[in-house]
């Protein structure tokens, strides 16, 4: 068989949609039967993703790699274009992994099924699809189409106020998406040319001004689903109120849309703009690791106490991209793949133990470590993992950030001291909350009353299975980076290299290098 033409990423994005719309039609009454049906549909199109990119993607090649592109609407040139470069194909991979994880993880679900798997399924390839496309329009389609199924997978099967978390959801992150609109709109139509391809519009040379204003409207919506502080109050009330397969989809893939947009719209395609807002991120970054983790420290409410640990960890990713350095660039990149893991982890495990105590509030546990030693052996790993302990993914990432912009030569040495200091005490706060989180659910005394009334069972093999999964790639990554650097290194030095020529200075400083370099005289000339 012929596989050079065949359409992979098409194929990966429309294979679990189309499948979503055969499952009104299977007879199943108790949701036994549609729950296998969507779980071989992750395998196949998880199995498709590792197949396509092992075999036709090359690591050493920066450039879009399995492009495909397809007429649509050729007088605005519009077109199904989809692509995989560095940035994309790590993250295309944890989206099938989370999501196939996900399935699994619902499988307690008994309450229209149908419905909950259609939306999962459909959300599957529209996530995709939002690390696929290089189309901007296209872009925005697919960025709203995820919008809907989470709506309505928090406002159905959520919490006491899901209506309320809900809304605010698709108020914040729609409200959000019109910026992308406009912008992708304002580029596409700039200029002698009308086109909205993504390599076309990166070659267009857009005033400076004109940046600014474009790089401004797509970081306020970016900044809603990374989330950046003062947007981000939505990720706690949507976290507060969903169910554990949901939480892996908002936390494992959902924030990562945010940081992946980040770096291919403001940063490669608006690099002179991206050098004004540099610094901007940076601070931005300082404030959502510090403040989410004094938030964090402040929580009762378990969810909450995780949500608010996520948006600190993202704050280095923020970091990363403003960084000006490959390790920076690299490390902002391993930090969203680390992070996916972790927090889906750490997610699936809250909802396990939800499901054994029925509270949230730290004050109404205790010692329930004595009753779920497995539970209790699996959440402290993963706690471990979020702290970034030696060995597990999260110290690679955050190492390689802190590195990274501390070697900067974008930056006066003032102020990378005091954001490096700043970080660091976002570092030394990450384990006080996480551990004292630990020392509130699983040691003391136990619950006298949490215990008589609820059955505290241990971890099934299922849930096993699903923490097991999570934690082979944390702590492969965590003893061999390359596992996953390799994958996007090409890009990202490529990116890096682009975004420091529109620094003045340090564009000087490769220009003076090169004249040195050229004068010198050759050895055994």
């Amino acid at each position: 068989m012929n596989t050079a033409n065949f359409p992979w990423l098409t194929t990966i994005i429309l294979f679990p949609i189309a499948a979503s719309l055969l499952l009104p039609i299977i007879p199943d009454k108790e949701g036994k039967t549609v729950r296998w049906y969507s779980l071989i549909v992750g395998l196949i199109d998880f199995a498709l993703i590792v197949y396509a990119f092992y075999t036709k993607y090359d690591f050493s090649n920066p450039g879009l790699q399995l492009v495909e592109s397809y007429p649509w609407v050729s007088q605005l040139d519009l077109n199904w274009s989809v692509g995989a470069d560095g940035l994309s194909m790590p993250l295309i991979i944890l989206t099938g992994f989370i999501t196939t994880l996900a399935i699994l993880a619902a499988w307690p679900i008994t309450f229209k099924p149908k419905l909950f798997y259609f939306l999962i399924l459909a959300m599957y390839g529209g996530q995709i699809a939002v690390f696929a496309v290089q189309d901007m329009l296209l872009f925005f389609l697919v960025w709203e189409l995820e919008l809907v199924p989470i709506y309505f997978l928090l406002s159905i099967w959520g919490g006491k106020r899901r209506q309320y978390a809900a809304t605010k959801f698709i108020l914040y992150t729609a409200g959000g998406s019109l910026f992308i609109l406009l912008s992708a709109l304002t580029m596409g139509f700039y200029g002698d040319t009308v086109t909205f391809d993504m390599r076309s519009l990166t070659l267009k040379d857009f005033a400076l001004n004109f940046q600014l204003a474009l790089y401004a409207g797509f970081l306020i919506a970016y900044a809603v689903k990374l989330p950046i502080i003062p947007l981000h109050t939505w990720l706690p009330d949507a976290h507060g109120e969903a169910t554990a397969p949901v939480h892996m989809l908002l936390a494992g893939i959902l924030l990562k849309m945010g940081g992946y947009a980040l770096i291919r719209m403001n940063a490669q395609m608006l690099p002179d703009a991206h050098a004004f807002f540099a610094p901007v991120l940076v601070v931005l970054g300082v404030v959502n690791i510090i403040y989410a983790a004094l938030t964090s420290f402040a929580q009762r409410n378990l969810k909450r106490k995780i949500a608010y640990s996520s948006i600190s960890h993202m704050g280095f990713v923020m970091i990363g991209i403003a960084s000006f350095t490959d390790l920076g660039l690299s490390g902002a990149v391993l930090q969203m793949v680390s992070h996916g893991l972790i927090g889906a982890s750490l997610f699936f495990l809250v909802g396990a133990t939800y499901d054994r105590t029925h509270t949230l509030m730290l004050d109404e546990m205790g010692g329930v470590g004595k009753r779920m030693p497995k539970v209790f052996a699996m959440f402290t790993t993963c706690s471990m993992a979020s702290l970034a302990l030696p060995g597990m993914s999260g110290f690679v990432a955050e190492l390689m950030v802190f590195v990274g912009f501390a070697t900067s030569d974008a930056y006066s040495s003032t102020f990378k001291v005091i954001v490096v200091f700043l970080m660091a005490v976002g570092v030394i706060l990450t384990p006080i909350y996480l551990l004292s989180m630990l020392r509130e659910i699983f040691y003391g005394q136990e619950n006298k009353e949490l215990v008589s009334h609820q059955a505290l069972i241990d971890a099934e093999p299922r849930e096993v299975f699903i923490i097991a999964c999570l934690l082979i790639p944390i702590i492969g990554i965590g003893f061999y980076p390359k596992l996953l650097t390799q994958m996007y290194d090409a890009t990202t030095v490529q990116l890096t290299a682009r975004l420091r020529d529109s620094v003045p200075t340090l564009a000087q400083q490769k220009d003076d290098a090169l004249k040195v370099s050229l004068s010198a005289p050759q050895i055994g000339n």
